[in-house]
C-alpha cells in the first residue's frame, strides 16, 4: 500500500500508539490501515463415499486437484462462502454442512475453514475456475497432484475419521509449501 484509501495521502509504516506492530499509517489524516488474514472457505463434498474434487483452471497451482474453496466475501457467513465456492467451482449444491477443518497459515496470512457436506442429488459440473471435476474413492485420490497441503491434510483426516466412525473438528497450523 502506498496511498490512503480515505484522503489519498502517502502512507508510512509506523507503530501506532497503543499498538505493537508496524502498520500503514496515513501521513495526512493519520488513518491506520490494518491488514488482516484472509479467510479461505471451502467444502469437502461427499456423495456415496466418494469425494468431489476440482482440477484448478487458475493460478496458483493450475492443473492440480483441490476441494472447492476460495476467499470469503464480505456480507456472507463462512458456511455461505463454502456453499458458494462449491456452486462456482463444481456447479454443485451441498447440504448439511458441518465445520470440519481449520488451518492457520500465518506465512501467507490465510486461515482455511473447510466444511464437510453432502452433495445434493449427486449432481455436479465444471465451473469457470475448474478444468474438470470428478468424484474419487479414497484409493483413487490423486495425492501427488493435490494443489495445497491443507487440502491433502483435510482428506487424510477425513479418511481416518471415516474409518474410526467419528468426525471431529481438526485445527492445525501449516508450514510453507516446499519449493518444487
Amino acid at each position: 500500500m502506498k496511498f490512503c484509501n480515505y484522503c489519498g495521502g502517502a502512507l508510512a509504516q509506523r507503530i501506532p500508539a497503543g499498538d505493537s506492530r508496524l502498520r500503514h499509517v496515513c501521513t495526512q489524516c493519520h488513518t491506520v490501515h490494518y491488514q488482516n488474514p484472509r479467510i479461505v472457505a471451502g467444502c469437502l463434498p461427499i456423495w456415496e463415499n466418494k469425494i468431489l474434487l476440482c482440477r484448478r483452471a487458475i493460478e496458483p497451482r493450475r492443473g492440480f486437484w483441490t476441494l472447492p474453496a476460495g476467499f470469503m466475501e464480505n456480507g456472507e457467513t463462512i458456511e455461505q462462502a463454502a456453499a458458494r465456492e462449491t456452486r462456482e467451482e463444481a456447479c454443485a449444491q451441498v447440504i448439511n454442512l458441518q465445520l470440519y477443518a481449520l488451518f492457520d497459515l500465518p506465512h501467507i496470512n490465510q486461515v482455511y475453514m473447510l466444511f464437510r457436506g453432502e452433495l445434493r442429488d449427486g449432481l455436479f459440473g465444471t465451473g469457470e475456475e475448474s478444468l474438470e471435476t470428478a468424484l474419487f474413492e479414497e484409493a483413487d485420490i490423486p495425492w501427488s497432484s493435490l494443489a495445497f497441503p491443507a487440502i491433502a491434510r483435510t482428506l487424510e483426516c477425513y479418511f481416518a475419521d471415516r474409518r474410526n466412525g467419528y468426525y471431529s473438528v481438526h485445527h492445525e497450523g501449516m508450514a510453507p509449501m516446499p519449493e518444487r
